[in-house]
């Protein structure tokens, strides 16, 4: 917030059904945040809780990220911006990941730089070696999981990243942004323009309507394309993990990103480095469960 500007920053944090300490240590920050101008919305003693009996996981979650989001349906006009795609307000959602300020700088830096409307991390979990974790949620651009999960649920082939998807799997060896459908792992900057509007909201799967038990973040990410605003994408040179330890430990092995930005700016910098956005894929995979897998058009339900 200091690197952007106080005046330009707003900070909103929903505490969810927690007894770790989480609303001492916000009610502590509060103060330090006013002093240093930045707007805040912080939640404490929120009961929404995913994890209980009889709950439907992916909508309570939908709830907890849409009150954090509430700020910009509440005042829309602080972050419409001037109309233009770059001139935009960027929301930076972060999960409970270990992030460093430069990887946020630079989700932000490359939502802008490549015309984006989402932009995501890779996240990762385990050491012998790593794995790509989110693969639930995530979906290249030809619609399919980040690496072939097969009708077993095994996991043996986590390491052969977009094996089906040339352009993805050749730009992501190159450590350059690449399109894909859907992503959240677990850091995404997104463009503010369509939720402060209401035309994008977090939600779960329309049931009644027979639409693929999907998670939150993959829907949120389908309607963006709905919305017309489709341009998603990865970038591949910030790099995940969940905790401080294990942060460093893939940082060590995959770089730091100011390490990688270091890199690019010590070569050539040029448009050949940009996206050739493609359209949404006719079929996106469904998978309630690892077992579980079928193809479905990617706009099924919705009435476009």
């Amino acid at each position: 917030m200091r690197f952007l500007g106080p005046e330009h920053c707003a900070l909103s944090i929903v505490e969810g059904n927690s007894v770790d300490g989480t609303g001492e240590v916000l009610a502590a920050l509060r103060p330090r945040l006013a002093a240093l101008g930045v707007r805040t919305h912080l939640v404490l003693g929120n009961e929404i809780d995913p994890l209980a009996e009889g709950t439907q996981r992916f909508s309570a979650l939908a709830k907890l990220r849409n009150l954090a989001l509430a700020p910009l349906r509440a005042e829309p006009e602080r972050y419409l911006g001037s109309g233009d795609r770059d001139d935009e307000s960027t929301v930076i959602f972060i999960n409970d990941v270990a992030i460093c300020p430069d990887d946020i700088l630079e989700l932000v830096h490359q939502r802008r730089r490549q015309h984006a409307d989402v932009a995501c991390a890779m996240d990762w979990i385990g050491d012998d070696p790593p794995v790509f974790y989110d693969s639930y949620v995530a979906r290249a651009i030809n619609g399919d999981t980040f690496f072939e999960i097969p009708a077993g649920g095994s996991w043996a082939r986590a390491t052969d990243l977009f094996w089906n998807e040339p352009v993805a799997h050749a730009r992501f060896a190159a450590h350059r942004p690449f399109q894909v459908f859907a992503c959240w792992n677990g850091a995404v900057a997104f463009t503010a323009q369509p939720v402060a509007l209401g035309a994008v909201v977090f939600r779960g799967s329309r049931a009644d309507r027979g639409e693929c038990h999907h998670g939150e973040p993959q829907l949120f990410c389908k309607d963006m394309w709905v919305a017309g605003r489709g341009r998603v994408m990865v970038v591949p040179t910030i790099n995940l993990e969940y905790s401080d330890a294990a942060g460093r430990a893939i940082k060590a092995v995959k770089g730091f990103t100011s390490q990688w930005v270091a890199a690019e700016q010590s070569g050539d910098d040029d448009d050949d480095d940009l996206i050739d956005w493609l359209p949404p894929p006719d079929r996106v995979k469904c998978m309630p469960t690892f077992q579980e897998q079928s193809w479905r058009p990617w706009n099924e339900t919705l009435d476009l």
